[in-house]
């Protein structure tokens, strides 16, 4: 049985699983090892180009994820996919220094430390050529993580550490938020007790083939993380990004109501109408690509997910309009009124919308 399970989260990535695999290959030599690649779904063919290598290594695995996307829940999946007693997690883009693998190995084996970590940040490592803005996100990112931090870690954006598979499973349990790119942070920041670790060194290479998934996502999925640490789990993390986008729908609906109001001399019930309906397919475009990412509706299915939303949205309005009311004659603040309104509508139609708008696939 294998003694270390490498988990590889794969998102469009042929070009590379076959050179990771050689490369670990050569730096485990003398560990009993196996490879599970997790891959989302990719459209050019990754999950079969594992397979392939599968049916002629032995330690090879490929687990394929329909209908769900996401970097720290497929390293979730793949490392609750194992039976090893110690998991690394490392990219397919062969970025990370595979090289370290066997001394991580090592000194866990010591049994002193819960995780070892592959860090940029401390002496000897090194970021390589990234411009002047990826390297001053990294630093503003680091410096955020202080807040839910439960350790001095240097480099708490890692994506390549290797953990003992408890240890790991034990802060999963404990409410690993599961969302965006940065694990790590998400283990260390739910860890029931404090981690022991080390970090090593090592300098980030260039991508090999394929493109980069760095985007406007990974920061807001970054953002919702922290701040589900920062609220303890309470809210469903789901809801908070909701409420975010439903908060820039509000100066989009303003905005509006304002331009064909005051701008252009439109009635009052048109303009609102207007603000109203642009505001809605506002916040359905947003949470759709931020908040339902690993959901995300295409072709004729984001069509009916637009009618749905709107339809319940409508009904979450009178829901508010209604409560508002209601609590203001019966001799409440109208401020507290309001805001009681607002939360009714909100999760209203965060619920409704969870389950009409975006819907869950029904099978693992």
């Amino acid at each position: 049985m294998p003694q270390l399970s490498v988990i590889v989260p794969t998102f469009k990535e042929v070009g590379n699983v076959r050179e990771l695999r050689d490369r670990v290959a050569l730096a485990l030599a003398g560990i009993d090892w196996e490879m599970i690649y997790v891959d989302d779904d990719s459209p050019d063919g990754t999950a079969d180009a594992v397979r392939e290598m599968a049916q002629q290594d032995l330690r090879v695995r490929c687990i394929q994820r329909v209908g769900r996307r996401g970097l720290s829940t497929a390293c979730i999946e793949g490392v609750m996919a194992s039976s090893a007693p110690v998991v690394a997690v490392i990219d397919a883009d062969l970025q990370h220094d595979e090289q370290l693998l066997p001394k991580m190995y090592a000194l866990l084996a010591e049994g002193n430390l819960d995780v070892v970590v592959g860090s940029r940040y401390v002496d000897s490592g090194g970021i390589g050529n990234w411009d002047e803005s990826r390297a001053a996100f990294s630093r503003f990112a680091t410096k955020l993580s202080r807040l839910v931090l439960k350790a001095d870690l240097r480099d708490p954006m890692s994506g390549f550490f290797m953990i003992h598979r408890q240890t790991f499973v034990d802060c999963v349990k404990a409410g690993v938020s599961g969302v965006g790119f940065k694990i790590l942070l998400d283990l260390f920041a739910t860890a029931p007790k404090p981690l022991r670790y080390r970090e090593l060194p090592y300098e980030f290479r260039n991508r090999v083939a394929g493109e980069s998934k760095l985007d406007t996502n990974v920061a807001w999925e970054y953002f919702i993380m922290l701040l589900d640490k920062l609220t303890g789990g309470v809210v469903p993390i789901r809801f908070i990004a909701f409420s975010l986008v439903g908060g820039f729908g509000l100066l989009v609906h303003l905005l509006v109501l304002s331009v064909m109001f005051k701008g252009m001399g439109s009635t009052f019930l048109w303009a609102q109408s207007a603000a109203t309906l642009v505001a809605m397919t506002t916040n359905y475009v947003m949470n759709n690509v931020l908040t339902y990412r690993d959901l995300r509706l295409r072709g004729w299915g984001f069509v009916r997910g637009w009618l749905s939303f709107v339809l319940a949205c409508s009904v979450g309005a009178l829901a508010n309009v209604g409560i508002a009311d209601y609590l203001f004659h019966k001799d409440s603040f109208w401020l507290s009124s309001a805001i009681a309104g607002v939360l009714v509508g909100a999760v209203w139609n965060y619920a409704v919308t969870a389950v009409y708008t975006w819907k869950s696939p029904k099978s693992g």
